[in-house]
């Protein structure tokens, strides 16, 4: 055995979606041919929970726009793993809501960019008031709620707009990640870079007296003096990149990467058509950019960093899409020192 316990999954089931983002980083909207069929989703969800997997975030495209999403959620829920569907609301219906208390969801986290314009110009008008009126439906019914946020160059100043608003709903949590330059954000040339010291900053001044947790994504960061205020849980430190480590992600046809976001052929480790889940997270050359991590590999100011052996030069993703497919150097790093 590789000697690395699976923790969690961000398990995408479906390219098919209700809209077609034009940043979005997998460029949803068509279902991908011979996606995974039901009794193989039942199947990757025994092999996840014989791994130990713990927690299960789903995604799309849109979940809710696969029509046998329930029974493969249910099919972790019943062994005990935790599943949180991310949405963006706008297919949200009574029915979805019954099927979500029935298979036990742990939570839904639904994406917002932040005010209204700003949100349905990249998605499409009206998307923004049906984005709410899911939360809202959904808090109704007693179905615990988190906004994600994606930052760009157009939306990161209007985070103390849009916080006016969502303090308004009692929701549990508010993540903030930067959008990475793949899939339709590179295609469009959408404008990916914002100050990321802006960001913390706005986090820091508001989570004492915000309502929920507000936090950032591990690509984000990192180890500035407010680190331990910045992942959403009280002295949470990044420990550096957990994909292939910790978590990984699947996509609807069933290829294994480390993390979901690495969305690029390179970091294809194996096919659950061809192999189980097991050997490929066992397997011994798998995952080698982060089973194989020394200090010595970090390049640019993250090689002289007196932290790099704890933050392992920061999110693996963001770096390859965003530094020429440098894996071991941070551009939006906020660390002064």
């Amino acid at each position: 055995m590789s000697g690395y316990r699976l923790l969690s999954c961000v398990w995408e089931i479906t390219l098919a979606c209700c809209f077609s983002c034009a940043y979005c980083g997998s460029c949803g909207g068509k279902a991908r041919e011979n996606e995974l069929t039901t009794e193989e989703c039942k199947d990757v969800a025994l092999q996840l929970s014989k791994l130990g997997c713990r927690r299960v975030s789903m995604i799309g495209g849109e979940v809710f726009m696969r029509r046998d999403w329930k029974t493969i959620v249910s099919a972790l829920t019943d062994r005990g793993v935790k599943v949180c569907i991310i949405t963006n609301g706008y297919t949200m219906s009574d029915k979805i809501i019954s099927d979500l208390k029935e298979c036990k969801i742990e939570s839904v986290a639904v994406s917002v960019d932040g005010p209204e314009d700003v949100h349905d110009a990249f998605r499409q008008a009206g998307s923004y008031k049906r984005a709410f009126a899911a939360i809202q439906t959904l808090l109704k019914n007693g179905i615990p709620v988190s906004v994600i946020s994606a930052l760009r160059a157009d939306n990161y100043k209007r985070l103390p707009e849009f916080y006016e608003t969502l303090r308004s709903f009692p929701i549990f949590a508010w993540q903030l990640q930067a959008c990475s330059p793949m899939g339709n954000a590179k295609k469009n040339g959408v404008d990916v870079a914002f100050d990321a010291r802006y960001v913390m900053d706005f986090v820091v001044k508001n989570l004492k007296t915000a309502p929920f947790s507000i936090g950032t994504a591990d690509n984000i960061g990192y180890y500035t003096e407010n680190e331990p205020l910045l992942r959403g849980a009280p002295g949470s430190v990044f420990r550096g990149c957990g994909a292939g480590l910790t978590s990984i992600g699947i996509d609807s046809v069933g290829n294994v990467r480390g993390c979901e976001s690495m969305y690029d052929e390179h970091f294809i480790e194996g096919n659950l058509r061809e192999r189980s889940l097991y050997d490929i997270w066992n397997d011994e050359n798998a995952f080698a950019y982060n089973r194989r991590f020394k200090p010595e590999m970090l390049t640019g100011k993250c090689a002289d960093c007196p932290v790099g052996m704890l933050c392992a030069g920061g999110c693996r993703s963001y770096n390859y899409f965003t530094n020429d497919g440098k894996l071991y150097e941070n551009i939006l790093c906020a660390r002064q020192k």
